[in-house]
């Protein structure tokens, strides 16, 4: 007879996803502020080699997606086939979730950054937690107590802190960018509650192998074709950006946010995720020198305690017996 899993073990190793996703998002971040950046201040502040081309945050979208899908359909139809055989009443909602939850959670990130800096379009998208929040309270049936309203408040503080709206210069707000990045929050929200619906129908592989197909299906006629996004592979410096963030920016930490949500509820693993923030401006410190004075330290270590805080929330858990991986 199996032994049932130990539920304390379960809800870890869904923070646990989370961190990962966080940390990999957090160089996706970096990664795509470089591809962004003007050539002089690359070559002034960063330790890469000039890409050469301007980038557009739609088109880097795009390539990451159809980059992603097709690695990752690869890795599945090699590994474990099976994932790959889904309902055909499940196809609309496969549409959806990619072409809403993931297009939409990376073009509005993308533009905001444009727009922005990645510090603010960070802090933007790190309001989705208000958003899940209400909306697992009042449609989803979760219980309200002093515990999740107290975790994100923690963690959007926290999040401040770290990016310099509070108590420092380095917010760049536009109105452009203020609304793409109320627009990431609001997909990036979207995700994740997609997501946890999701859960008990899907493992995370299908899921994300389908989700990026209709997304990428998506970017290729918005765009116009392959042609729109092949320049950002003609030079090895562009290559390599956009295979790392398909990889290790959209596989690795989308699949494993997936996969927290099978362990954790939305609101958990969203407060969670807002780690990425203090990733980033830790990297930032260590690689670039750019600067993390005692604000942006007291802002990480709000959101180490946000985590703590929502993990004693006691409302809806998964219940679900999470499907075996083939």
């Amino acid at each position: 007879m199996q032994d049932s899993p130990d539920p304390a073990a379960q809800r870890w190793k869904g923070y646990a996803l989370a961190v990962l996703a966080a940390v990999c998002w957090a160089t996706g971040g970096l990664t795509a502020k470089w591809l962004f950046s003007p050539l002089d201040a690359i070559t002034a502040s960063w330790p890469l080699p000039p890409l050469g081309i301007e980038v557009d945050a739609v088109v880097l979208a795009g390539a990451r997606a159809v980059s992603a899908a097709g690695i990752l359909l690869v890795y599945v139809a090699a590994t474990r086939r099976q994932a790959l055989k889904v309902r055909v009443t499940d196809i609309g909602f496969l549409a959806v979730f990619g072409i809403v939850g993931l297009a939409g959670v990376h073009v509005t990130y993308f533009k905001a950054i444009a727009y922005t800096d990645v510090a603010t379009a960070i802090l933007l998208q790190y309001l989705a937690p208000i958003i899940v929040l209400i909306v697992s309270v009042l449609v989803l049936g979760e219980r309200m107590s002093w515990v999740l309203p107290a975790g994100v408040a923690l963690s959007v503080t926290g999040c401040a802190l770290v990016v310099g709206a509070i108590g420092g210069d380095g917010l760049a707000v536009s109105p452009a960018g203020l609304a793409w990045g109320l627009a990431s929050a609001v997909f990036f929200a979207l995700y994740s509650l997609l997501g946890k619906y999701a859960a008990p129908r899907f493992s995370p592989w299908p899921l994300l192998a389908y989700g990026l197909v209709f997304a990428a299906a998506f970017w290729l006629v918005y765009l116009g074709g392959f042609a729109s996004i092949a320049e950002l592979f003609s030079s090895s410096s562009g290559l390599v950006a956009v295979l790392y963030m398909a990889v290790f920016a959209t596989i690795v930490p989308f699949a494993a946010f997936l996969k927290a949500l099978h362990y954790i509820d939305a609101t958990k693993a969203v407060v969670t995720s807002t780690l990425e923030p203090v990733v980033a401006g830790v990297a930032a410190f260590a690689l670039f020198g750019e600067g993390f004075a005692a604000p942006q330290l007291f802002g990480g270590l709000l959101v180490i305690a946000a985590i703590a805080v929502v993990q004693r929330q006691p409302g809806v858990e998964p219940t679900i017996e999470v499907p075996p991986v083939p």
